[in-house]
Order: C-alpha cells, then structure tokens, then sequence
C-alpha cells in the first residue's frame, strides 16, 4: 500500500494516478482510493463517480482497462450508514425498572464526532488491503495537517480507550452488569478491535510506504522537511519525495545569473523561476541525503485523461513502478543499545528515527511503562523495551538523524 500526501494544491492526486498507471503498464492491479474530501480522482482519470455508494468502486476504461479502479471514498456517508446499523444493537428499553439509559444521538449527529470519518476511512482501507482483490491499493490522502490527524487515529483511539476504561475493566463486568453496561462495552470492544488491522499495515514496512509530494518552492519545501520528520515519529516508511511542477530547462531562456542577455520579459521570468527551483531541488536533494527524490516535470498542460497521465509516467516513472519492490528501505522502529558499564553502572541507549527534527521542538515525558516523545507538532507514545522499564532516563540529544534517549538503571527495581 502506498500513502500519498503533501501540501494541499502540490498534485497529490496527479501524483496518485501516475503511481497507479505506472504499476498498471506492468500487469500490477491497482485500487486508488481516495480520502481527500475534494476529491478529484475522477477528474483526473475521466470517470464519472457520481452513481454508487459510498463505498461504490469504478473500473478506469481506457487502455489499460480492467487494470486500474478507483474509490472516492464517502468517509460520512459510510459512517452514517454503519451507525444506523449500530444503533440497532442499542436496547431501546422496556419498562420503569429495565429501561435502559444508553440511547445514540442520530448518525447524522456522531458524524461531527472528531476522528470519526478519520477512524472508518482508515479501516476501510485496511480492509481492501486485506481483500487481496489488488496488487498496489494506492491511498490519495487529504493535505498535511488533515492527513497526520489521519494517521495518529488508531494509536489516539486505541491508547485512549485503554487508559480511559481498559480492556480488563470491560471483561470483568460479571452477570450482575445491566445489560446497558455490557452493550456499551462490547461496543468499546469493538472499537478498539477496529483499529488493531489498522496499526498492524501502518507499522508494517513491508505492506505500507509513503510517497511525500512537494513542489519546486521554499515554503513547500519546508512543509515537506517537516512532514519527513512526522513520518519518522509515526513509525511510518517514506519511499520517496516527489517534487511537482518543475519546469524543464530551456537553453534558449537564456541565464540570469550568467549575464547572458535575455530578450524578453517571459523569457526573463522563466530564467529566474527554473533559477530557483533548481536552488530548491538541490536544497530538498541535500537535506534528505539517502531519500529518493523524483522530479515530475510541468509541461503546461493540465494533467487529465490517458494522454496526459501517460506524459507524465514516461517523465517520472519510465521505469515503471514494481510493488513487489516496496519494503526496501531503512529502519522506521527505534532501537535499544548498550552503549558502557554493566549491572547498575550500564547506560542504555534508545534511537528513535527522527529525520531532520528541530532539536527545539522536541519533548519528552514518561508514563509509566511509555515514552511520550513529541516533535513536529505532534505527540507519539513509545512503549519501552523490557530493559528500560526499569531504568530512569538521564539525557537526550539529537544525533544526526536519530532522536537518542540515554538510560540508566534505577537501582531499586535493577535485579542484583
């Protein structure tokens, strides 16, 4: 499975199509979801989404027909539609004595829920994943912020419910609950089971990967370092970044830094835009080191339809894309060393991936057994190797590309 995202406008969807032509142009069967709200799938492939549910699946025609299919997933509609069918597992009451006070609001209500859509469109993905009618099911994603959210949802839901009511709690209800009482926990159950397929394909780097879109400007550039460092603390492989809309260079605009003489003012502006970009792509190409970095050329036509797509694959991918490649990549999972000393006198060392994190907007803090580490803007628990359960830490510094978190044995609980 591949994840698209980037900054709103940066040609996720674009990027999402050409991934999916390109798997398809080797006999790979590709599903292009989308959960982006302005959903443009159809758009960009020329299919007509409007008939269907919110769940309903559309086969691309063309050449490669049969090959690709497409899903503009309605996250509402789907929530209202499975509430409905959740309420009806709610005891509507009875008498004085037996009624019950657990009631749902209308689906039309727990939609406003926060998370919610996020939740389900999640599962439904992983579920498709997991159909194995596909070879590649390519994810288009809402922009940044909207996608992080996304993806900390089954560890927000699951960790929450747990701390909140845990799952031990729920079991030991006994005979004497009201039947209320046991609805509402087999309901939590549930949900808390829901997310267990989710965060087993997002933590799996050999089934789950993400493709970082980015365009050819410092801002978005900047957007997109950020980005690579929340990919890193969400435990999250990143294959590549793609830098969109770059212009191709034209001899004849001539060179503003050179001197040369240019002979009119597009020509001008040319010269200077391709200038930048390429200070740009050299900076993105510096900062990431061992990241792949693809470049998808702007040929001043707008990206839609077979024609287009195919232009674009050929630019970007004229080797075609192979899923059976996905997986090779570095280490997402932190990892626990010893660095000196033994016994009491040792000192443990815990990496933590963190690529091109500000060392200031870094925070730690510990509950009980879990490392909460933030950075970028969000927060992430980490729970501790067996070792460091028993140990208190002592430092933290960023080290290239690593967060590392020093410990030492706390000598009251350290086994003599």
């Amino acid at each position: 499975m591949q994840f698209v995202v980037g900054k709103g406008g940066a040609g996720k969807s674009t990027v999402a199509a050409a991934i999916a032509v390109a798997a398809a142009r080797s006999g790979t069967r590709v599903l292009v979801v989308s959960l982006d709200r302005a959903h443009s799938l159809g758009t960009v492939f020329g299919v007509d989404t409007t008939p269907g549910c919110a769940d309903a699946v559309h086969d691309v025609p063309g050449l490669l027909r049969g090959a690709i299919s497409i899903l503009e997933l309605d996250t509402r509609a789907l929530l209202e539609r499975r509430l409905t069918t959740l309420a009806a597992l709610v005891p509507a009451g009875g008498d004085h004595d037996h009624a019950s006070p657990l009631s749902l609001p209308e689906p039309e209500e727990l939609t406003a829920l926060p998370i919610a859509e996020e939740l389900i469109g999640l599962g439904e993905v992983a579920s498709l994943v997991g159909s194995g009618d596909w070879d590649l099911v390519v994810v288009d994603c809402p922009a940044t912020a909207d996608a992080t959210r996304l993806l900390t949802v089954p560890d927000l839901v699951a960790d929450g419910v747990e701390r909140v009511w845990p799952r031990h709690a729920r079991v030991t209800l006994g005979q004497g609950a009201a039947q209320w009482q046991l609805v509402t926990a087999l309901l939590v159950d549930r949900l808390v089971d829901s997310t267990v397929p989710i965060r087993e394909l997002l933590s799996d780097p050999d089934r789950c990967g993400v493709r970082l879109v980015t365009e050819p400007r410092r801002v978005a550039a900047d957007e997109a370092r950020r980005t690579v460092t929340t990919l890193a603390l969400l435990g999250l492989r990143l294959d590549e970044v793609v830098v969109n809309g770059v212009l191709p260079q034209d001899d004849r605009a001539g060179s503003v830094e050179s001197g040369e003489e240019v002979r009119s003012s597009p020509q001008r502006w040319y010269a200077r835009r391709s200038a930048q970009q390429a200070e740009v792509l050299a900076e993105v190409r510096d900062a990431l080191g061992g990241t792949a970095v693809r470049v998808i050329h702007d040929d001043g036509g707008e990206p839609v339809g077979w024609d287009a797509l195919g232009a674009v694959v050929d630019d970007a991918f004229p080797a075609g894309i192979d899923p059976a490649s996905v997986g090779e990549s570095e280490r997402t999972a932190p990892t626990v060393e010893l660095e000196s000393g033994t016994g009491v006198d040792s000192v443990y060392a815990l990496r933590i991936p963190l690529p091109l994190v500000d060392p200031a907007s870094v925070t730690l803090g510990r509950v009980g057994d879990d490392l909460l580490v933030g950075a970028a803007g969000i927060r992430r628990r980490w729970p501790l190797a067996s070792v460091l359960k028993r140990c208190d830490a002592v430092a933290a510094d960023v080290e290239g590309d690593d967060l590392v978190v020093r410990f030492r044995p706390d000598p009251e609980v350290w086994p003599q």
